[in-house]
């Protein structure tokens, strides 16, 4: 499971050939969350709520990044590293 950006502790990662919606994970301590590309809605799992809105605020910023390497993943092609929040 690449990871493909870190930051204020939050992992965030994508499998390959993942299964659709496309997603990403995050990891936060010993919480994990499935988040969706498009909507940015919580899928699986749970984070608190402070973490939950970083990553938000985070994708929000990155979406396209994401969808991208989305379609990477699925193809089984390395994934770009996306930056982290500041």
């Amino acid at each position: 499971m690449p990871e493909i950006s870190r930051f204020y502790g939050i992992i965030v990662t994508m499998y390959y050939n993942d299964h659709a919606p496309p997603h990403f994970h995050v990891r936060y301590g010993q919480q994990k969350a499935i988040i969706a590309i498009e909507s940015l809605g919580l899928l699986e799992g749970e984070l608190r709520s402070r973490a939950l809105g970083l990553v938000v605020e985070w994708a929000s910023q990155h979406q396209e990044e994401l969808r991208d390497n989305w379609k990477l993943a699925r193809q089984n092609s390395p994934l770009d590293p996306v930056p982290p929040l500041e």
